[in-house]
């Protein structure tokens, strides 16, 4: 830690020293979605050393994009995996729209409750 903190570059605030920190995006045109955002006010307000480590050895962005792809496929994956396990297909939806609607509503609220709370909130 010793060596980081002689790499920075501090600015003059009033009585305080300021480290010059600033992330930089290296996702390219990636877009962050939902789960990467929760993830990120997750770490800020509960994970504040894991937090800044992240962003002063600049790998919060990444991280943080890891998170929002990997959440997204395993949302797909389970909603997948749920509705075969329950026989939810093309018939139904033809035959009981709204019974597909009720069914398919509730496997994404079961597969983010999962997502959310193994992958976003830990």
């Amino acid at each position: 830690m010793e060596n980081l903190r002689e790499k920075l570059e501090y600015h003059q605030e009033k009585d305080y020293l300021v480290p010059n920190v600033a992330i930089k995006n290296n996702l390219g045109n990636y877009q962050l979605g939902k789960y990467g955002y929760l993830r990120l006010y997750y770490l800020k307000k509960n994970k504040k050393g894991y937090y800044t480590d992240l962003m002063l050895e600049g790998r919060l962005p990444k991280h943080i994009a890891n998170i929002d792809k990997e959440a997204n496929m395993q949302v797909k994956n389970i909603i997948k995996n749920l509705a075969k396990a329950n026989n939810v297909d093309e018939m139904l939806k033809q035959n009981s729209p709204f019974e597909w609607v009720r069914l398919m509503n509730n496997f994404k609220n079961t597969a983010e409750e999962i997502v959310l709370k193994e992958l976003i909130y830990n």
